[in-house]
């Protein structure tokens, strides 16, 4: 399997593992040339025997197969520690155990990865829009006990600002929470309908600033721009799906 990962470059203990796949390196592309090539859904159109296997070849590089969640766009973030599904509803997913690998599958929406300065517990949110919006951040936040200010945040790739257009329910989801969240909008006109164009990056700094969370690196990659690395359901409809993953290493003796 050729490698085309993305690693987050944030200062997190040696034993934290993440990556963010890329739709590079796969087998997918036989039944639609959209899901080419390392496709991870398994809820979208592609020939499940490609996608399984676009998942055994990425479990080579894993301590054990990902807890692969049922993601709704809400809010649930799920303890994967005793989790033996791979069915579990939720759009975030937590660890405190060794081996145990989270992942969340994205096609434009902002996975987040979240980790405590010694490595005790990890996590990965998917953050669309209106699970971003509803708090699935929070809601992430406090289920892994830990404050705000010993928490390290990366921002993986998603749909850049320049991309992201949106309506005014949008706007109005998060400005009617919090006034600042104007500052992530870009008023666009067009055929007498407002639009915005929304910078999903910011808005979720903003969400972990205001949970204490000051340690944040990653953000402005961009996967509707770059259609040769990232899928993008924004540009292309049906497409496939690139994973966020983390887990803890064993620390050495």
């Amino acid at each position: 399997m050729k490698q085309d990962w993305i690693i987050p470059d944030w200062p997190v203990p040696g034993h934290v593992k993440a990556l963010f796949t890329t739709r590079n390196g796969g087998v997918s592309g036989r039944t639609h040339h959209t899901y080419r090539s390392l496709n991870l859904g398994m809820h979208v159109n592609d020939h499940p025997d490609d996608v399984l296997r676009n998942r055994c070849l990425l479990a080579q590089f894993l301590p054990s197969g990902p807890v692969w969640l049922k993601q709704v766009h809400g809010t649930g973030g799920v303890c994967i520690d005793d989790a033996s599904s791979t069915s579990i509803e939720g759009d975030a997913a937590y660890s405190r155990s060794t081996g145990k690998v989270c992942a969340v599958m994205v096609a434009d929406c902002l996975p987040v990865f979240l980790c405590d300065r010694n490595g005790s517990v990890v996590g990965v949110v998917h953050a669309g829009w209106r699970g971003l919006a509803a708090g699935v951040i929070e809601q992430t936040l406090a289920a892994m006990r830990v404050p705000g200010n010993e928490v390290v945040a990366w921002l993986g790739p998603a749909i850049g600002p320049d991309c992201f257009e949106v309506g005014e329910d949008v706007y109005a989801a998060f400005v009617q929470q919090d006034a600042r969240a104007a500052l992530a909008f870009v008023p666009r006109e067009g055929n007498g309908v407002k639009k915005w164009l929304a910078d999903i990056f910011l808005l979720a700094r903003q969400r972990l600033e205001r949970n204490g969370v000051m340690h944040i690196g990653g953000g402005g990659i961009c996967t509707f721009s770059h259609p040769e690395r990232f899928y993008s359901y924004r540009r292309d409809g049906e497409t496939g799906r690139m994973a966020a993953l983390i887990w803890l290493e064993s620390v050495p003796d």
